[in-house]
């Protein structure tokens, strides 16, 4: 019986260790895991910290190395968690297996002093001498053989009872340094938060502080743009007011004329003939329809505006640094420094102010902004190619980038479909 017991719970224990060990072991390689990704993050991070601004992308680096940390401390305490219901199992066995070893020692103890009292060979032949019959006779000498195994086996298994609880004690030993090692891990790593709270704390100051001065510039730079977006449609406003008037004029030449030939009065005559509407009002003249024509055959067949470039900035509207939303009327092509700009059609220059130009060609127009000189002036006519000034630099990219837009008429067109490709 006592043997079952013993089995039965080595048994137990040796489950229960391979269910701590199979979780434990996955709890510690997802705290591994955790490490390794905080190194890569802590590894970008520090190359990031030595830029001048820290933008939004560390930020969220901190974050979320906070937020892994906060992980790690979790699977630390699940670890612990663990480790302190196995040293509660494993403190109780201890106790049962020392109660038990404590039994069996007295048990022992009585069969010692049995065995003494019964020591010489005496004695035992008396007590099977004593017998009432051969068969009671029989049955002593079967229980002094009996006793004889009996003490043998009650001393291997005070002696097996004492390897267990030795080894419980071992385990209980590393189990309570594995502890003792979690708790200083846990400890460190509430440190390292503290500190990486008040470093993300810092830094989110510091961008709030680099927003504030990054709107204020913004706000410059769109006023900036606004400025030329105004003067771009006074000048294509002031060309369609011009073509109305000339598109009036010819109505009502029209009209006397019909008046006179048909008997009728200017008005009803006027009525007679089609009005051009929208931007059409632009092709007043035979040389501006061809001109429009000629322009609009040419879509995604323009030249570029400068010898080398490439488009760093879209048409329409976009969402740039810290969520600002801006709607750009052109596209910004990056070109070298002092690059010469060309007209990409034949056309007349309808505004030349520092900084852009506006030249018509029909009913269409391009703009060319961000000039650090022109080469021409309002009225003047120009030919496909022609070179009309030089880009300037974009303060805020640093390196020289020219502003092109293409309108028919009134409305904004997206340049990079006219241009070739």
């Amino acid at each position: 019986m006592i043997k079952k017991i013993i089995f039965s719970i080595a048994f137990v224990c040796f489950a229960v260790g391979l269910s701590f060990g199979q979780s434990s072991a996955e709890l510690k390689k997802q705290r591994e895991r955790i490490d390794a990704e905080i190194a890569t993050i802590q590894k970008g991070l520090r190359a990031k910290l030595q830029e001048k601004l820290l933008s939004q992308n560390e930020v969220t680096a901190l974050s979320k190395q906070l937020n892994l940390r906060e992980d790690k401390i979790g699977t630390i305490n699940k670890e612990l968690q663990i480790i302190s219901n196995q040293i509660t199992k494993n403190t109780r066995e201890v106790a049962a297996l020392e109660a038990e070893l404590e039994k069996m020692r007295q048990d022992y103890k009585k069969m010692i002093l049995f065995a003494f009292r019964n020591k010489n060979a005496y004695n035992k032949m008396m007590f099977i001498f004593a017998s009432r019959d051969f068969n009671q006779g029989f049955k002593r000498v079967k229980y002094l053989q009996q006793f004889n195994d009996a003490r043998k086996i009650k001393a291997a298994e005070i002696e097996g009872t004492q390897k267990q609880i030795q080894l419980k004690l071992a385990q209980l030993e590393v189990d309570k340094q594995t502890q003792a090692k979690l708790l200083a891990e846990q400890r460190a790593e509430r440190d390292v938060i503290s500190k990486d709270r008040a470093n993300h704390q810092q830094e989110l100051s510091k961008l709030v502080r680099e927003e504030r001065g990054f709107q204020s510039q913004l706000t410059s730079k769109q006023q900036e743009k606004k400025r030329l977006d105004a003067a771009i449609r006074n000048a294509i406003a002031r060309e369609v007011a011009a073509a109305k008037r000339l598109e009036e004029e010819r109505r009502r030449k029209l009209a006397e004329e019909e008046a006179k030939r048909s008997g009728t009065t200017v008005v009803e005559a006027e009525k007679k003939i089609a009005e051009k509407t929208g931007s059409n009002v632009l092709n007043s003249t035979p040389e501006a329809t061809r001109l429009s024509a000629d322009f609009k055959s040419n879509r995604g067949r323009l030249p570029w505006p400068v010898a080398q470039g490439n488009i760093i900035s879209a048409f329409g509207r976009k969402t740039v640094e810290r969520g600002v939303t801006v709607d750009d009327l052109d596209v910004g092509i990056r070109t070298g420094s002092n690059a010469s700009v060309r007209a990409v059609f034949d056309g007349e220059v309808a505004q030349a102010l520092p900084g852009l130009i506006v030249i018509r060609h029909g009913e269409f127009f391009t703009t060319y902004s961000n000039l650090k000189s022109h080469s021409v002036r309002r009225g003047e006519k120009i030919s496909r190619g022609q070179t009309i000034g030089t880009v300037d630099d974009d303060p805020d990219r640093g390196f020289p980038v020219l502003n092109f837009g293409v309108y028919q008429g009134q409305n904004p067109q997206d340049p990079s479909g006219w241009l070739a490709r």
